[in-house]
């Protein structure tokens, strides 16, 4: 007769089951596993040679390039002289994201930015979902960025030796080049840096940040010679609209403070420097907008600049009399781009180097060299790609949904601060939001706002993007991931 208090056999036998479709897509990584990993490559370890300087140049680096060189031109007509007051909106939008930044970069310092917060936070999916928001962002934004380069090194060559290149080897294409040579020899100067190292990497970008900085210095000394109050008798000529309008055209010139954040497992001090780092990079980069953009409108008159690509360089002609500022400028330029996109690159890898260490991209791009500590094939088959669009494929659109793409990225990140509060309140943080949820919450509202302005063709761009970037996942990444990896090695062994 059978003991009618024993359990039935197929529960005393049963096998634990396999976590369904929703549990995989929702796993999380938990923190001290992010952080314990920090460094750990496929042969080899990052090194930890980065400081707060360097840090905050980085950000600086990948933030302060073409965009205050050109978008001036773009953002006066729409806000006169109010300008000025765009910029410190559009300033404000960027700072609440930078806050969530912060905290995050502090509490989970790791290479994956955004990608690794979410993954944390919301799971595999989402994290999924981010990191390829952050492909778009970092690698289509090298290749524009590159392309750009080649316009201001013609205008250095011309007032130089009075010598250019043909636009069929330095236009974009489908602008009247076929090839554009420049933008890729810039990319691969890029690489030829960062193969060397973070630290050498880092060496370089300080140096052509400074040059930067004391060219838009040398601006606003040379602009103030030619200030007329005049020119602000009329301060708000288009209203608040013009001055929110400016303003979202301006936002994206503060992208990228983000990019210290990808360097946080080659930081000496992660958790103390990186928060110090963005914010101070905010502050500086900020100030330095909000300057040039005053003495710009107040030695030229607002409807003067006519969407002009090359104001500063135009000012400073108009002031002097002489070439010789411009010429001096347009190779501040050439130094200002290039340092773009070296820090853009840096992060770039870093990205794909914490998803590869994850098991959702190939384990190639985790490999770390054990002498420079870089992960050079990663950074050589990144640089190549990123080389070859901007040098052979018209971008077109591509490039505009780099915008969307960073705008998901931040607006997640805004999320991943509440979602980390309620779920592990306990966990020391070096840096913390004020006001939170309140100023997370209108970060990621900004950024929800500012993405419903953008095109429907960025969307249908934006969209595309997703759905390659969800096969690919679901091909590769969902059963090759290491969360996934452990869970099957788990059942299998209580079988």
């Amino acid at each position: 007769m059978l003991d009618q208090g024993a359990p039935p056999q197929d529960q005393r036998t049963a096998a634990p089951a396999s976590p369904g479709v929703a549990a995989r897509l929702m796993r999380r990584k938990p923190v001290e596993r992010l952080v314990a990993e920090g460094g750990q490559g496929e042969g080899g370890t990052l090194r930890r040679s980065l400081g707060l300087w360097q840090l905050t140049m980085i950000s600086i680096g990948a933030t302060l390039g073409t965009g205050i060189f050109v978008v001036l031109g773009e953002a006066v007509p729409k806000a006169g002289p109010a300008v000025t007051l765009s910029f410190v909106i559009a300033g404000l939008t960027a700072l609440f994201s930078a806050l969530s930044y912060a905290e995050l970069a502090g509490t989970i310092p790791v290479s994956g930015s955004s990608y690794s917060y979410a993954y944390a936070t919301m799971g595999e999916l989402i994290a999924w979902v981010c990191g390829w928001c952050l492909l778009l962002e970092y690698g289509v934004s090298v290749a524009a960025v590159a392309v750009g380069w080649g316009e201001y090194l013609n205008e250095l060559l011309d007032g130089t030796i009075g010598v250019t290149i043909p636009d069929a080897l330095s236009a974009p294409p489908g602008d009247g080049g076929v090839f554009n040579l420049p933008a890729l020899i810039v990319v691969l100067l890029a690489m030829a840096f960062l193969l060397g190292g973070a630290k050498e990497s880092a060496r370089a970008n300080t140096i052509m940040v400074c040059v930067k900085i004391a060219a838009l210095v040398l601006f606003c000394a040379i602009g103030f010679m030619g200030f007329k109050s005049g020119n602000y008798a009329h301060f708000m000529p288009l209203g608040m609209a013009g001055v929110s309008a400016a303003g979202a055209t301006l936002f994206f010139s503060y992208i990228g403070f983000d990019a210290a954040s990808t360097a946080g497992e080659e930081a000496k001090n992660a958790q103390r420097d990186l928060p110090r780092a963005i914010m101070l990079s905010l502050v500086i980069v900020t100030t330095l907008y909000v300057l040039v953009a005053a003495v710009a409108v107040g030695a030229r008159p607002w409807r003067r600049f006519n969407d002009s690509e090359a104001a500063l360089a135009q000012i400073m002609r108009d002031v002097t009399g002489q070439s010789f500022w411009a010429t001096l400028l347009a190779f501040c330029a050439v130094i200002a781009i290039a340092s773009v996109v070296l820090t853009v690159l840096y992060g770039q890898t870093r990205i794909l180097f914490a998803m590869a260490r994850d098991g959702l991209v190939p384990k190639v791009f985790a490999r770390v060299h054990p002498k420079t500590g870089a992960p050079r094939a990663n950074t050589v088959i990144v640089s190549l790609f990123c080389g070859v669009l901007a040098a052979a494929v018209p971008l077109g659109q591509l490039a505009d949904a780099t915008s969307i793409g960073t705008l998901f990225a931040f607006a997640l990140v805004n999320v991943a601060v509440v979602v980390l509060r309620r779920s592990r309140p306990d966990m020391p943080r070096t840096f913390r939001v004020p006001l939170s949820p309140v100023l997370p919450a209108l970060g990621f509202a900004f950024c929800v706002w500012m993405m419903g302005s953008l095109s429907a063709v960025t969307w249908v761009v934006f969209g595309v993007w997703m759905a390659v970037g969800l096969v690919f996942y679901f091909g590769y990444g969902y059963r090759r991931s290491r969360l996934a990896t452990a869970e099957d090695v788990a059942v299998a062994a209580e079988k």
